[in-house]
């Protein structure tokens, strides 16, 4: 006999005290929990059931004294079955803990996870899901941090790098075998040397919360391997993790950003809070649903058997229930005070503001976490929209939110393919001040991107006029339609040395922009590489080589990576490219920070902008910080304030550069790879068309 005491209904989940475990359940329409003990992740059957009879602000509770970390469990939950009315509970499905902090078994497909009789939905099936349903471990979540401090990298200063822990990793020749594809093969000497030498500061992870592979993805031999299709909000997922002791991977995860750390570099995480595993009315009972379906999810109110879908993804959280916004605070500040990370991208994050339908940008989510004394002061990241009426909302986010910038990465794409957008590329160049100014926000609330995981990969981009995702199992009718690309008349993979040297040059000229641009750039994992997908733009469930990183480079591979590097590097030293205010524009004659130049060497007047413009130039100034002078007023030496020009060209032509300031310009790198040259103030320069090129005073004399 297992002794079991009241407990307590705070705080939820199953905590160790060193002495036993308290369990708690929160079920506002259940009436009755059972906590369900196995002897091992492989059990086929609990080997104890015990009732919770204890009950306290709709939790369940219970303490066993004679429990100790590694005890795996999981909950059968009872109430009414009435799919109709939104009642989804079934005792006969064991459900996943919303709170576990570790996994001990992924979920293993089969009929039996469904709660309704597939020839009768509204009837409710008795088949027992236990040996197929996730299970939750009971942990011990002492670590020793020791020193470890997060490096508090502001925003302005910040590059983001956007990465998958499995594809990263899992074909690099010097990371050991048993680390690929893992946290500590992130971890790994190779990488963190590797994410030094690149200049990157952060790492945005994608979402490491345990997820399940969707059901139609495992009868077809594939998986999830993006992961937004989140299980449980606290648990490291399994996938990632070397060992396969229960616990593992909270220890191999901590030890991943304490060396990350180390390095001087953040760690960001993709969460998913919007939607969750279970999808839509015809899904399994995992978790949130046969726990309290009515409760978690958002329900159509006119028809509670079905849910209000603002994710595409078959339900939506209900953030309008209490306890439910607890559950995604709880699990936020759980990262930033046990795992230690440094801020948090949002999947979809308009589902998040949405009150009672429309978006909210005052909503009780954004309330709490500006009042909160550990979430107000990471990095919060959002990606503003959703897939409901007025889910995009790029520029309307609160203070103290960055925001993944749609309108910069559409801009620059479209601009470099020859769109009339000049007057705008100008406008996403200097910071988008037209979408956060006024609301009182800084240049870095735009967080600047050409590519990203959801979409093409950059060579794919300039390579690829559609999409190619047979491989995916929907006759090619997933992913984005919408595309915006560039491959110079043919398309997919070429050995011309014509269309090969203009693909590349047109990366270049999407990196320059990116890393040239006031705001926080973010680079799309192996994009600094030229790593290619052949053409899927969404490989979210290709666990193979089109989304692992092949580390085997050519010449041409290394060329583009060593142009990568030296424009971070110099985004790094230049701080007229990483300003807090916004860049000030305006009339030859009036103050401001940035020239516009005609291609005649004139400064332009706003009346001689046209969007079709094929060639100009850009004087971003620099103000010496204690006399507040022009860099070449006073004859400064600073690197870190002096002027940079820019010069972008469309089409090939003739630049002239500028009379004034009267000062010799040298060329410190352009997308054509051509040689660093020092040329005169009033000097012609031809032009190659699709090029960018940067020049500082020329101070060699």
């Amino acid at each position: 006999m297992i002794k079991v005491m009241a407990g307590e209904p705070y705080p939820l989940g199953a905590t160790w005290d060193g002495s036993g475990v308290n369990f708690s359940l929160y079920s506002e329409h259940g009436t009755g929990v059972e906590l369900c003990l196995f002897d091992s992740a492989d059990a086929k059957k609990e080997s104890r059931r015990i009732s919770m009879t204890h009950r306290t602000d709709m939790i369940f509770h219970c303490y066993l004294p004679d429990v100790r970390p590694g005890q795996i469990y999981a909950y059968r939950v009872y109430g009414p079955w009435e799919p109709a009315k939104g009642h989804r509970f079934n005792p006969n499905k064991l459900l996943a803990d919303p709170y576990a902090f570790a996994m001990a078994r992924s979920v293993l497909w089969d009929d039996s996870l469904y709660a309704f009789d597939p020839n009768n939905p509204s009837r409710m099936d008795e088949r027992d899901s236990a040996p197929f349903a996730a299970l939750c471990a009971v942990v011990e979540k002492a670590f020793t941090w020791g020193d470890d401090r997060p490096p508090g990298i502001p925003w302005r200063d910040t590059i983001i790098y956007e990465a998958h822990v499995k594809s990263l990793t899992m074909r690099h020749p010097e990371v050991p075998q048993r680390m690929r594809g893992t946290y500590s093969g992130l971890a790994s000497e190779p990488m963190i040397e590797y994410f030094k030498s690149l200049g990157i500061t952060a790492i945005e992870l994608m979402p490491v919360h345990h997820h399940v592979d969707e059901h139609v993805l495992a009868m077809r031999g594939l998986k999830n391997l993006w992961g937004y299709s989140t299980l449980s909000y606290f648990a490291p997922d399994l996938a990632y993790s070397a060992g396969r002791r229960v616990g593992d991977a909270i220890q191999e995860f901590k030890v991943m950003v304490k060396a990350l750390h180390r390095a001087g570099l953040e760690v960001i995480l993709d969460v998913v809070y919007n939607h969750t595993c279970e999808g839509d009315h015809r899904g399994a009972n995992l978790c949130f649903r046969g726990i309290d379906n009515a409760s978690y999810y958002r329900l159509d109110p006119n028809n509670p058997g079905m849910y209000t879908d603002f994710t595409g993804c078959g339900n939506t959280l209900n953030m309008q229930n209490p306890r439910v916004l607890q559950l995604i605070m709880d699990s936020l500040r759980y990262w930033v005070t046990e795992m230690h990370v440094d801020g948090f991208r949002f999947d979809l994050a308009s589902a998040l503001g949405r009150e009672l339908h429309a978006v909210d940008r005052l909503s009780a989510f954004f309330d709490i976490i500006h009042q909160d004394p550990v979430l107000s002061r990471v990095k919060l990241i959002a990606e503003p929209w959703d897939l409901g009426e007025g889910g995009y909302q790029v520029g309307n986010f609160p203070v103290q939110w960055t925001e993944w910038n749609g309108h910069y990465r559409d801009c620059v794409r479209s601009f470099w393919i020859g769109g009339n957008v000049a007057r705008e590329f100008a406008t996403r160049l200097t910071g988008s001040s037209d979408l956060y100014e006024a609301a009182g926000r800084r240049p870095y609330a735009s967080i600047n991107f050409v590519t990203c995981h959801d979409g093409f990969t950059m060579l794919d981009l300039v390579s690829y006029d559609r999409k190619h995702n047979e491989a995916n199992g929907w006759n090619n009718t997933d992913g984005n339609d919408h595309n915006i690309s560039f491959n110079h008349g043919t398309e997919g993979e070429t050995q011309d040395p014509t269309i090969r040297a203009t693909r590349f040059r047109q990366m270049r000229n999407y990196f320059a922009t990116l890393l040239l641009s006031q705001g926080v750039p973010m680079i799309n994992m192996g994009d600094e590489l030229a790593r290619t997908q052949k053409g899927n733009n969404n490989a979210y469930c290709q666990d193979n080589d089109i989304s692992w990183i092949d580390w085997d480079l050519t010449e041409e591979q290394k060329h583009h990576l060593e142009f990568v590097k030296k424009l971070i590097h110099l985004r790094r030293q230049s701080r007229v490219l990483r300003r807090n205010h916004f860049i000030r524009g305006g009339e030859p004659g009036e103050e401001r920070d940035m020239i516009w130049l005609h291609p005649d060497g004139h400064e332009m007047k706003s009346s001689e902008w046209y969007d079709s413009m094929p060639i100009f130039g850009a004087i971003i100034d620099g103000l010496h910080p204690q006399e507040n002078k022009r860099f070449y007023e006073i004859g400064g030496k600073d690197e870190d304030v002096e002027p940079l020009l820019i010069v972008i060209a469309r089409s090939a032509g003739e630049f002239r550069i500028p009379a004034e300031p009267n000062l010799s310009w040298y060329r410190i790198l352009d997308s054509e790879l051509g040689p660093s040259i020092s040329v005169k103030a009033g000097t012609s320069l031809d032009l190659m068309a699709l090029t960018v090129s940067v020049f500082r005073p020329d101070r060699r004399g």
